[in-house]
């Protein structure tokens, strides 16, 4: 989707998912600053060099690196979620850039939402599959 902000500048938005978290990505043409939640992306990140590195994936593979600066809000879930949710809304954004992205973001699996949540406790049970210990006697 593309939309027209108050300054006349051309934003990007893509959604992300991943277990609980969702992410709500903005790319605008800049210098390649990521700001998720109104904090810079290293230290909302924890400064973890694999989540920067999943963050950033769908622009490296595309040679995007320093084309778009990144808005994203996000919220629910873990950093490990919100890291994956932040590639899938970043690479749908750039899906909607330009529609040839689609092939190579699509052959590296960063279009496919993952749709592992985390499965619900069953009753008589600790947890969803944790069994109370067996005594013969």
């Amino acid at each position: 989707m593309t939309i027209l902000s108050n300054n006349s500048q051309v934003t990007y938005s893509g959604t992300g998912r991943r277990k609980k978290s969702i992410a709500r990505v903005k790319l605008t043409p800049g210098s390649g600053k990521l700001i998720i939640n109104g904090l810079p992306g290293e230290t909302y990140l924890q400064f973890s060099p694999n989540y920067l590195r999943i963050s950033y994936s769908p622009l490296h593979i595309l040679g995007l690196s320093n084309e778009y600066d990144i808005y994203i809000k996000t919220e629910g879930g873990g950093l490990t979620g919100q890291a994956n949710a932040i590639r899938l809304g970043i690479a749908r954004a750039l899906c909607t850039i330009n529609p040839e992205n689609r092939t190579a973001l699509k052959s590296e699996g960063f279009l496919t939402r993952d749709g592992r949540v985390k499965e619900r406790k069953k009753y008589g049970l600790r947890k969803a599959r944790k069994a109370p210990q067996y005594s013969k006697r």
